[in-house]
């Protein structure tokens, strides 16, 4: 009301543009550095642009897998059930980036994240927070991001499947849609070696006695003992969810994170059944090149480096020729890694898809090169 009455001389977004103009006065004035490495030397969590989070809880919900609950700063804008964010610890002096999944609901009004991390044999980071995390502890963050997410349209009927670690981004999905009170039926299948593996165990368990529209599955497929004996494949598929493969169903999506194993088996089953097309999918397992001929070599242009070609991934022979890349995820979700491939033939190492076009951006992380190739890194 006050705005629409104001003279007509009066430009009510002056403010936010002096404000703007400022920070750039100040960030010129301490360059080479941005305002918020200084103002990190008096509070790490006072920042401009940056956005970091301070880790406030910290459970062991397993043997090998830490959960972390981060407050982030004023600038995380939230995220779609099902997305990943890009998390930053500095360890020895270093700071090293990986991508994890909330799985926390994506509408809840806390303004909280809870991020829950296996610690992978070798896995820096991974080791590092299970270690070592506390509250207290900052890190930097990024907002979210992956396509890997719930329609805005909420699916009548919803399977999510989920193997390992790959818990976490169907966990968000599942808690989002009780939360939003979905009444359509879900059902929720985990597979894990036994039933000490399974990270929310009590909150899926309560979630499902709570909400009759929810059928949790649990598979064990060391010990047995759990809802399905074996891995998955058609019989699992019909005994939990016979709707999918029905031609008559609408309106019906299944999402799948998990080790690669389960998913080629899912991927298996659903293209036998005629219905890939209702299923999502996230990989989140690092990706690796299958050994083979290799042959020709790598030319690293902008650092004047080349090396015989040894069948890795470009990121992988990008580091052993001792260049330091950028990179996320290294599992082909976050894209931190792209690069132009000026020459040469690339294999997705994910896909077996092969690309012969110059010039074109490719993610190094989950392209090997066939051949000579020569990338503008």
């Amino acid at each position: 009301m006050t705005i629409a009455s104001a003279p007509e001389n009066t430009t009510p977004k002056s403010t936010p543009r002096r404000g703007l103009s400022l920070v750039g006065l100040i960030e010129a004035m301490a360059a080479p550095h941005q305002i918020d490495r200084y103002l990190e030397l008096v509070n790490p969590m006072a920042t401009v642009r940056d956005i970091r989070a301070q880790v406030v809880a910290v459970d062991h919900p397993t043997a090998d897998s830490v959960t972390l609950t981060l407050r982030p700063t004023r600038q995380w804008r939230g995220f779609r059930a099902g997305q990943f964010v890009q998390l930053g610890v500095v360890i020895d002096g270093v700071r090293h980036t990986r991508c994890y999944s909330p799985a926390g609901g994506a509408s809840t009004r806390s303004g909280l994240i809870e991020l829950t991390v296996k610690a992978l044999p070798g896995g820096l980071v991974s080791q590092y927070l299970y270690a070592n995390a506390a509250p207290g502890l900052v890190v930097s963050l990024s907002q979210a991001d992956g396509v890997f997410s719930l329609p805005v349209d909420r699916p009548r009927r919803v399977l999510l499947i989920s193997g390992g670690s790959g818990i976490t981004p169907v966990m968000s999905m599942l808690r989002t849609l009780v939360e939003e009170e979905h009444s359509g039926e879900i059902v929720f299948v985990h597979y894990a070696n036994t039933d000490a593996d399974v990270a929310y165990a009590r909150a899926l368990k309560t979630i499902a006695e709570q909400n009759p529209n929810v059928k949790l599955v649990l598979v064990y497929t060391e010990t047995g003992g759990g809802d399905l004996e074996g891995f998955f494949d058609r019989g699992h598929l019909d005994a939990v969810a016979p709707w999918i493969a029905d031609p008559d169903t609408i309106d019906a999506q299944a999402y799948l994170c998990g080790p690669p194993g389960l998913m080629r088996g899912v991927r298996e089953v659903f293209r036998e059944v005629d219905v890939e097309h209702l299923l999502n999918t996230e990989e989140f397992a690092p990706a690796v090149a299958e050994p083979g001929e290799a042959g020709g070599e790598v030319s690293f242009t902008k650092s004047g480096v080349a090396a015989e070609n040894s069948g890795e991934t470009l990121l992988e022979q990008a580091e052993a020729a001792g260049l330091n890349p950028e990179y996320g995820c290294r599992m082909g979700i976050c894209f931190s890694c792209t690069s132009v491939k000026k020459a040469g033939r690339t294999r997705n190492v994910r896909t077996g898809e092969t690309d012969d076009e110059p010039d074109k951006k490719i993610q190094l992380c989950v392209s090997a090169p066939v051949g000579d190739v020569t990338v503008d890194i």
